[in-house]
């Protein structure tokens, strides 16, 4: 089975800012629509991808990047619940982080630097990914999308305003550029 690339959803699209339906159906579609995600998230070069993010109203990620000790982990979480380190246990980790649906800029956002992920996988095992590093940001960042936040979302108005001014200006002179 081989992936086709989609386009990737850009903010202001309503499918990324609502809560996702369950999956209840774990089939070849699925499989499927797994596949197509990690082709577009490696032809956009990122390394997690959630399902609205490609325009698809279903509670899925994908995701390919580094733990903590550098080791490259690969996967599919459908219907995913989070679990966080106690508030006294919990080390925050104070990191850039952007979005392939707001493409450009980037902004430092603090996110607890160890979580466990559970959920299923394509064909409805379940399955637990424990994430730490680069990992537990972007299981945290795709989980946040199936529940209709973007990374913006968790930014103070002042860093919020910055990062939109500074999408709009790339937007703006990309379009620029392409009419020329």
């Amino acid at each position: 089975m081989t992936g086709r690339v989609l386009p990737i959803t850009l903010i202001g699209d309503p499918v990324l800012h609502r809560p996702l339906r369950p999956v209840e159906h774990f089939d070849e579609e699925l499989a499927q629509l797994a596949e197509d995600m990690f082709a577009s998230m490696y032809a956009a070069e990122g390394v997690g991808l959630a399902a609205n993010q490609v325009g698809v109203d279903l509670r899925i990620f994908v995701y390919d990047c580094p733990d903590e000790s550098d080791e490259r982990r690969k996967g599919v979480v459908v219907n995913p619940t989070l679990e966080l380190p106690a508030v006294g246990e919990r080390r925050l980790d104070d990191d850039e982080e952007g979005c392939l649906s707001v493409p450009g800029p980037h902004s430092s956002v603090a996110r607890p630097d160890h979580v466990v992920c559970h959920g299923f996988d394509v064909m409805g095992a379940p399955i637990t990914v424990e994430g730490s590093g680069l990992l537990a940001r972007c299981l945290q960042h795709e989980t946040d999308h199936l529940e209709g936040r973007l990374y913006i979302d968790r930014l103070s108005n002042k860093a919020r305003k910055a990062v939109m001014r500074d999408y709009e200006r790339r937007r703006d002179e990309a379009a620029s550029a392409s009419s020329l």
